[in-house]
């Protein structure tokens, strides 16, 4: 398999909205690492190491201060104009947070339509039509297009949130801990349908969590990110069996119900 997606010595820095005189905050350090087409990539680590600002990075939603990023072998940043402007169909996002990800004023036929009115130029009939073929490959009925989010359960908004990130059809999508937010039982629900996409569709999935659970259950491969580096990287099986890394090793420690395979 191909890479789709190749970071290469990514640095990412915020500075200070205080004091302009304080050093920068280094969130992503030196960051390598790559994407084969179709497979799921999990980025792990404890809150505040990076994972978010990496993936925005990868979303052109941060700028990066050095480093790049490869999509499907061009450079996100000086590819050819009409591959900028793809750039945003293949590669699509869904939030930790079903309530505040979704508009509070549209509903949810307006919010899965918007993409497409970005992006395409469809006739309004092939949108709705996409719209609600869309609803159905996240297990829900049509008739939630004329509902607003608050309507919905934590579970059902983020499957709304799934479908808006899909109707696009991007090659890659960047989940950022979506089922942290969820209750157990929802999780599982949530986990499931992104294994049946990823499928049906030969989705490329950069999965980021804290919970080495769920990184177990969904990853072909994960990546340890600590203090904005990735200090260690390993296919599911081998960072369970063989962790190198103390902070590796603590990880799965601090996970009880976790097993090795």
């Amino acid at each position: 398999m191909d890479n789709l997606l190749e970071i290469k010595n990514l640095t990412v820095e915020y500075n200070s909205l205080n004091n302009k005189k304080e050093k920068p905050v280094i969130a992503v350090d030196n960051v390598s690492f790559s994407l084969k087409e179709g497979e799921t990539y999990a980025l792990a680590g404890e809150s505040g190491c990076g994972k978010s600002t990496l993936a925005k990075a990868i979303t052109k939603l941060v700028k990066p201060k050095s480093g790049e990023i490869f999509f499907n072998g061009q450079n996100i940043y000086s590819c050819p104009k009409a591959e900028k402007k793809n750039y945003p169909k293949n590669v699509q996002m869904v939030f930790q947070n079903p309530y505040s990800s979704l508009n509070p004023k549209m509903k949810i036929g307006e919010i899965l339509r918007e993409p497409l009115d970005i992006n395409t130029n469809f006739s309004y009939t092939k949108k709705i039509n996409a719209v609600k073929e869309i609803l159905d490959e996240v297990g829900l009925k049509e008739e939630c297009i004329d509902y607003y989010p608050h309507e919905f359960s934590g579970g059902q908004r983020q499957r709304i949130a799934i479908a808006r990130a899909l109707i696009l059809n991007p090659r890659l999508l960047i989940a950022d801990e979506p089922v942290s937010a969820l209750d157990a039982s929802i999780q599982a629900q949530i986990l499931n349908l992104l294994k049946d996409l990823k499928r049906k569709k030969n989705l490329t999935i950069l999965f980021i969590s804290h919970d080495l659970n769920v990184i177990r259950y969904l990853a072909d491969r994960v990546g340890i990110m600590y203090f904005g580096k990735l200090i260690e990287e390993n296919t599911i099986t081998n960072i369970f069996r063989f962790p190198k890394e103390d902070y590796t090793k603590t990880l799965l420690n601090s996970a009880p119900t976790l097993y090795r395979i």
